[in-house]
């Protein structure tokens, strides 16, 4: 009986591990979770104000309209290429 005891004791101790690393998991993927949205939402933020300080006329668009702002800029001779080129070399020019 006593050995059952112990055994059971074991269990419970373990169970209780087992869900305290379970909750661990949860606040750390909460955290990793929370991180990427704010590194995404950073990223966003300055690209939007970049985006604004390069087109003034952005600023009173709407989305939709800025969309199409993008899109019609994204199909003029020239604009892929440069695109490539500024992400190779990180350069502007």
């Amino acid at each position: 009986m006593k050995e059952l005891e112990k055994l059971k004791s074991q269990q419970e101790k373990v169970q209780k591990e087992i869900e305290q690393l379970q909750n661990r998991q949860k606040i750390l993927l909460n955290r990793k979770t929370d991180t990427e949205r704010r590194v995404r939402t950073r990223r966003l933020i300055e690209q939007g104000a970049i985006l604004e300080s390069i087109f003034p006329a952005t600023v009173t668009m709407t989305g939709e309209e800025a969309k199409a702002f993008l899109l019609a800029l994204s199909r003029l001779p020239g604009a892929e290429k440069a695109a490539a080129n500024v992400r190779k070399s990180g350069d502007v020019s």
